[in-house]
């Protein structure tokens, strides 16, 4: 008898963890969020001087009306609406016919949020850009001296909210691949990463671009993750997958090719 999801206990599961896969995935992972810590940290925060001289129109004008928004409301928010798609990610998790699958879904859900913050945290340091609110006069001149108010490109929040939905929207469809509830799980899920973005525009922390980068790479790794460890794709899809590290003396980080068959 099948339920309101469709899906069946005797149904195969649609993923499996894989030695090789998984030690390509997890050190990806680690030796990108390591490669976000060796980084060198030591820019220069702006100072009580410097901050009034900014120029917003110095911004294309695509993110500049963003230079006109700060709300610590808003921020906080954000975050409590960024917790809501972890939360998503881990209620399909546990629902019943993945929760047979549990260490294989845990897997995939942790290697999505190292490789995602790992990448998104190094181009951070990588990248100098200051946040919106810096431009915005009433904003907390002690928020503005901070090292963190530097770091705009791209956007963390965007990057885990994304992250976090695709990825459940992705491991809903294959456990229940005949459920009518997948719209709502992936309207719910895109809504409140949407929600999360739209949030952190209005808190004055990032501008549309941080906002549409953080979104476009957390997307690709929620849906690559359980893309690789399809039990009809897994040999095809890491035959067509390199990942190198590299070093230049002064910064370490990872190459990726994917090739597209």
């Amino acid at each position: 008898m099948q339920s309101l999801t469709g899906w069946t206990q005797t149904t195969p599961s649609p993923y499996e963890l894989r030695t090789g896969c998984e030690v390509i995935l997890l050190g990806a992972g680690v030796a990108s969020v390591g490669a976000s810590l060796a980084l060198d940290d030591n820019l220069t925060p702006l100072d009580a001087a410097t901050i009034p001289t900014l120029n917003r129109r110095a911004i294309n004008g695509f993110d500049r009306p963003a230079t006109y928004q700060f709300s610590k409301t808003a921020g906080r928010l954000s975050t409590l609406v960024l917790a809501g798609t972890a939360v998503a990610a881990g209620a399909v998790g546990i629902s019943p016919n993945a929760r047979q699958d549990w260490k294989t879904v845990g897997t995939m859900y942790v290697e999505t949020i190292l490789l995602a913050n790992g990448v998104e945290r190094s181009v951070e340091k990588l990248v100098t850009r200051n946040r919106p609110f810096v431009y915005y006069p009433n904003a907390p001149l002690s928020e503005k001296l901070t090292t963190d108010a530097r770091r705009s490109f791209f956007s963390s929040h965007a990057t885990n909210a994304f992250a976090s939905a695709v990825f459940a929207g992705e491991v809903f469809r294959h456990y229940y691949p005949n459920s009518r509830l997948k719209p709502v799980v992936w309207i719910g899920t895109l809504g409140l990463a949407t929600a999360t973005s739209v949030l952190r525009y209005e808190a004055g922390k990032h501008y549309p671009t941080d906002l549409m980068a953080g979104a476009a790479f957390g997307s690709l790794v929620g849906w690559g993750i359980p893309k690789l460890h399809e039990v009809k794709n897994r040999h095809s899809a890491l035959k067509q997958l390199d990942i190198q590290p590299w070093s230049t003396g002064q910064a370490t980080g990872l190459y990726a090719r994917w090739t597209l068959k």
